[in-house]
Parts: structure tokens; sequence; C-alpha cells
């Protein structure tokens, strides 16, 4: 009888007790090195226990510096106290980058307070009627948390303005609002109006140092993981990594987590630094196969062809010699042909973006000239761009280039 795979894979080496304690979703009992913006946050929320109205709140600071983590728990012992104190509190998260307009936002707040409102298809001013009649239905206080507030912002602040100016239209109801932003200047995009009532109160989130992230990893470790299977050095390790980036605490959970995911793949004993530097090069692949999902079209197809060069062993080349690839695979699966002008800007984003290596360089008399270097992993970016589905004739390209580019692209 053959072996189920599920119990083959029980039976190696247990590393982890409970990973997801190292996920970005996990809120913890008690987050470290926080209590000074616990404590300013819980202050300016209190009044929402006293039957009165909190004020509008923003707050600011890198990625991974806990602006998430700290409103959520202070939130849950929000919601907590006022059943002790019987004052009704409410707080409604929402993530602006899923939730990005103003009839999204309108909408999951109404589905939130149990109106039954679809999530495209109403006039947004009769959303919002629901929204208010819905928050207004009881004595209760609505705190709003727009995470990521700066991608709601870039595509209107009607929504915000709404919300803002919503208590002057309440009886018995109360709203509150919570920006979070990694952003400072976000507030570039706000219509005067909308800044004046929106940050009444500002929170900033300092990053974490080496010390501080080695205290989160060891928090989460303990739960985590079990006993004995991090090796001593490799806690600060990580620690020291997301230091260097600006003290981001995602980075090095991330760090933590991926580096045990690969030692128990190993089917290892113990976590150890080596385990740590591959979790480095994984999870910066997955990062470019990111973004290069969600690059324009024309960009992949500039990507592709670069791609195709190298492979055929062209390790530096130039913006005339991409371009003359390009114009071959835009006519061989029908897409347009930009200028050489436009696929030159391309290629500048491509390079900004830290997916190629361009340099200017002299060719004296004949001028300036870009040389261009692929710098990422190649099967895992050549299968993001395949993914799209209007790119899936390129799977027929490299063959033809081989027999259809002529060999001194290759010398």
């Amino acid at each position: 009888m053959v072996e189920n795979i599920f119990e083959k894979m029980l039976k190696k080496t247990r590393i982890f007790k409970n990973r997801d304690v190292l996920r970005h979703s996990y809120t913890p009992e008690y987050l470290p090195h926080r209590k000074e913006q616990i404590e300013t946050l819980a202050s300016l929320l209190l009044p929402a226990l006293q039957g009165e109205t909190p004020s509008n709140i923003l707050i600011y600071g890198k990625t991974g510096t806990g602006k998430t983590a700290t409103v959520k728990f202070v939130g849950k012992q929000l919601e907590e106290a006022s059943r002790k104190f019987n004052a009704h509190c409410v707080i409604h998260y929402l993530n602006c980058e899923i939730i990005d307009t103003q009839y999204r936002v309108l909408a999951s707040l109404a589905k939130t307070l149990g109106r039954n409102v679809p999530m495209t298809g109403w006039p947004t001013d009769q959303v919002y009627e629901e929204v208010k009649r819905a928050i207004d239905s009881r004595d209760q206080t609505v705190i709003i948390v727009l995470d990521e507030i700066d991608k709601l912002v870039r595509k209107g602040d009607e929504v915000l303005y709404s919300l803002s100016r919503i208590n002057s239209e309440l009886r018995r109801a109360r709203v509150s609002l919570i920006g979070i932003s990694n952003d400072l200047k976000f507030k570039n995009f706000l219509d005067p109006r909308v800044l004046s009532s929106l940050s009444e109160e500002e929170i900033v989130f300092p990053p974490y140092n080496a010390e501080q992230l080695q205290d989160i990893l060891a928090q989460r470790a303990e739960l985590a993981f079990y006993e004995g299977v991090l090796e001593d050095d490799v806690i600060p390790y990580c620690a020291a990594l997301a230091a260097q980036e600006h003290g981001d605490a995602r980075k090095a959970l991330d760090l933590l987590r991926v580096s045990g995911e690969i030692a128990e793949a190993e089917d290892a004993d113990k976590v150890t630094r080596e385990h740590v530097k591959k979790a480095i090069k994984r999870i910066e692949t997955d990062h470019v196969v990111e973004a290069v999902k969600t690059l324009p079209t024309q960009s992949k197809i500039i990507l592709y062809g670069i791609i195709l060069l190298h492979e055929n062993g062209k390790r530096k080349m130039t913006t005339g010699e991409v371009y003359a690839v390009y114009k071959i695979l835009c006519k061989k699966i029908g897409f347009d042909v930009l200028t050489q002008r436009r696929v030159s800007d391309l290629i500048s984003e491509l390079d900004m973006l830290g997916i190629i290596n361009s340099i200017v360089i002299s060719k004296g008399r004949y001028g300036r000239t870009r040389e261009i270097r692929l710098d990422v992993p190649i099967k895992p970016v050549k299968e993001a761009i395949l993914d799209d589905y209007r790119l899936e004739a390129l799977r027929d390209m490299e063959k033809f280039i081989r027999s259809h580019i002529t060999l001194e692209f290759f010398d």
C-alpha cells in the first residue's frame, strides 16, 4: 500500500508549533516597545467609553513599525472594555489597498452594520444614507480604521469628507476615524476641508532598532517554534538584517518564518544561520516576482526580450538590441509596437524597480548608449510574465528568436 503523502510529511522533523504567530495578520497579547503609542492611542479613544466622540486620528510610520498591530490591539481592548461598562463601541477595520474606492468603503461599512448593500450598482449617495441610518440606529460609537489610507486618498477624498462630517448628521451615535499610512506626504492630496477635520490628532511610530526587533522575534518565536529548534544566532541575525531595512518588524518576522519553512523542507533538526541566508534569497525573489506581475503588458514584453537575449549569451545589451527583439515579439504576438523612445522610458522604469541594471556609457564620437544587464532570477520571473494570459503566445518564442534574430546579437 502506498503511504499517504501527508502522513509522510507529518513524520518529518517538527519545527513549528504555530507558524501563524509569525504572520503579519497575527496580533499578539503584548506589543514590545510600543507602550507609549498604545497609551497615547488609548487616551484618545477613551471618550468612546464615556459616551463622547473621540478625535479623529492619523497614524504614521514606515512599514513594519507596529502601526496596524497597535491599532488592532487597542481596538480589541476597547471593545472588551465597552462590553464591561455597557458602552457600545464597534471597531471597523478596512484595508484600503483592497477596499480602495469610496463606494467599496461605504458598502463594506453598511454590510458590517447589518445592511444588505451590494458591492456595486447603487448610487453612492444611497449607500451613504444606508451607512448613516445603520450607525444611528442605536446609541453607539463606531470607530472606522482606514489602513493604508493613502491608497484611498489617491483615488479621491470624497468619502473622507463625508465620513469626517457625519457626526453633524447623527442624532444618537458617534463616529471616529483612524487613518494609518506609511506615506507622510499623503496629506498633500487632501482637500483643506478634509485635512482640518481628519488630522485632529497624530501619532508617529519610529522604526525599531536591532535590539527591539530581537525582543519582538523572541516573543513570537516562543509561541511559533518547538523548544530548542532555533540556533542561538538565528534571532540576532534576522533582527540585524531587518534593522538595516528601516527597522521593519514584518521583514524580521518573514525572515524567521521562511527560515523555519526551509529548515522544515530540508528535514533539518534545527533552524540555522544558513537557513536565514536562503530565506533572504527566497523573499527577495518573491518580491521581484510580485513586482513583475504588476508590470504593464508592454513592459513585460520588453523584459521577456531582455531575458531571451540573456539566455542566448548576451550578458550586456544595448537599448537598440532590446528594441530589435521587442519589435519581433510584438509583431509575432499581435501587439502594437511602441517607439524606441517610449521603450527606452520603460527600460528606465525597469531599472528603477531593480529588475534590470542599466548604465549610460560613452561610445566616443558615436555618442552614448545604455548598457543593460539582467538583475533577477530568470526562471520565476519568466513564469510570472507567462502567467499573463495575454502573453501566452510568448512560450513559443524562444526557438523563433534563435532562428530569426541575426547572430550579431549573440557574439
